[in-house]
This record gives structure tokens, sequence and C-alpha cells, in this order.
């Protein structure tokens, strides 16, 4: 397993708990790394996962908004507690760092499959996949232009 996977698995299971335990982000990152956290994890792995899940929990509200868009007939507080946090952490990938899209999704997907269900993964990955659409539409003239002539391209067939 590369470093950054397990970095985000690391950050996928501290969201968990804070989610859970209601743990301000230097306690649960402590706690973590003092009591559950791997003793080989390397300090780069360490770091990454720290940034993840203290950066998620910082833009809860805004990843939260950005996940409500899609996630139509879905509260985020009926979503399963690893599915939510799965999601929250992709979109705060999606937002504010320059990881490309489609490994943030594939990332997602795979940590799913590791700590959801079969019918998770695909509900994570239809809400990331039209988050990714909407972020490319807004944010990238250029990819939204592809899709619009990919469009057109395909209506004319």
């Amino acid at each position: 397993m590369g470093t950054r996977r397990k970095a985000r698995e690391c950050a996928l299971q501290m969201l968990f708990a804070a989610d859970v335990a209601k743990t301000l982000p230097g306690v649960l990152t402590a706690n973590y790394w003092n009591e559950l956290g791997e003793p080989t994890t390397d300090a780069a792995t360490r770091d990454f996962s720290v940034q993840l899940a203290v950066g998620t929990l910082r833009e809860i509200e805004k990843t939260d908004a950005t996940i409500r868009t899609r996630a139509e007939h879905w509260r985020i507080e009926r979503m399963a507690i690893v599915d939510r946090n799965v999601l929250r952490l992709a979109v705060y990938e999606f937002l504010f760092t320059d990881t490309p899209h489609t490994v943030v999704i594939n990332e997602a997907l795979e940590i799913a499959r590791r700590f959801s269900t079969f019918e998770a993964t695909q509900f994570i990955n239809g809400i990331l996949d039209a988050i990714k659409h909407d972020l490319e539409k807004n944010l990238d003239p250029k990819i939204a232009d592809e899709n619009l002539n990919e469009k057109s391209h395909a209506s004319s067939l």
C-alpha cells in the first residue's frame, strides 16, 4: 500500500473518531498516534494524514455543503459514519489540495471498499463524480468546453 493511501486511511480513522467522540483536532491526532497509530508509520505519512484530518475538520461546513448539493434525498447525519467521512475527506481534497480529482475518487473508492460496503462504493462514486463534474465546469472553462464539445458530438451521432 502506498504511503498516501495509508495516510488517507489514517485520516479517515481520525475523522471517524472525531465524528463519534466529538474530539478536538489537536487531542484527536495526538490520541490517534499515541494509541491507535501504527508505530512503523513514517513521518511523511503521519504529516499528510494529520493535514487531511485536521483540514477536513476545519472545513467541515464547506465540505458538507458541497456534499449536500449532490446527495439528493440523503441528509449527511443519516449517512453511515464511514461513508460520510470518506465523502468529507475526498471533497476536502477536491477543494483544498492539488490532487487530481480522478485520483481522489479512486482513492476514496478503494478506502470505501476496505472500510464499508459494495453499495457504499456505488453511492460514494455517484456523489463524488457529480461533484467532480460541477467543480470542473465551474473552475476550469477549458474542461467545461471539452465536456460541452463531447456532448455536442455525441448528440450529433
